[in-house]
């Protein structure tokens, strides 16, 4: 873990446009296609989460554990990755982004880098994972694979600097 983080690109994060197909019934956008993963990665489960305004969600890493997040909406999110991983050339870097309803976008995050969201609009949002490994395991027999930073206080992994109401999964 470092002390500094500094702002830069992270390798093996993968962020992608969502294109939102809108008619008279509503919208669709697809927020994952095999033929446009990268070799390797397969979605092992998914599901969503809505997130409230104001409430932050991590931040915490997996040890193995790809996710690929979909902020759709119709909240506004800002997301923050830290790449904690000492092997990697931009160890110590550090992404803001904001994403969800104006701006739908998908985002990998390979094991190793530290990722939090807080939801920033005054409506809540939606977020949909598909990470690559199921959670607890088979028949959800074994650990979780997280290192939940967000349950301590000294953490180096600060969202922003304002007063935040934490929600762990």
């Amino acid at each position: 873990m470092t002390d500094t983080f500094r702002d830069g690109e992270i390798q093996g994060v993968i962020i992608r446009q969502l294109s939102k197909f809108i008619d008279e019934r509503g919208w669709l956008a697809e927020f994952f296609r095999k033929d446009e993963l990268q070799d390797g990665f397969f979605p092992a489960m998914g599901y969503i989460s809505v997130t409230l305004p104001n409430v932050t969600r991590g931040p915490h890493e997996h040890e193995s554990q790809t996710d690929l997040f979909c902020f759709l909406g119709p909240g506004e999110f800002k997301v923050t990755l830290w790449d904690n991983r000492k092997e990697c050339q931009t160890f110590g870097n550090r992404m803001e982004l904001f994403f969800g309803g104006s701006n739908p976008m998908s985002i990998i995050v390979p094991p190793g880098v530290v990722h939090g969201y807080r939801c920033i609009s005054q409506e809540p949002g939606w977020v949909v994972n598909c990470p690559d490994q199921l959670y607890k395991g088979q028949g959800r027999a074994l650990p979780v694979d997280e290192i939940r930073h967000e349950v301590d206080p000294k953490n180096p992994f600060v969202m922003d600097e304002i007063k935040r109401r934490t929600v762990t999964k």
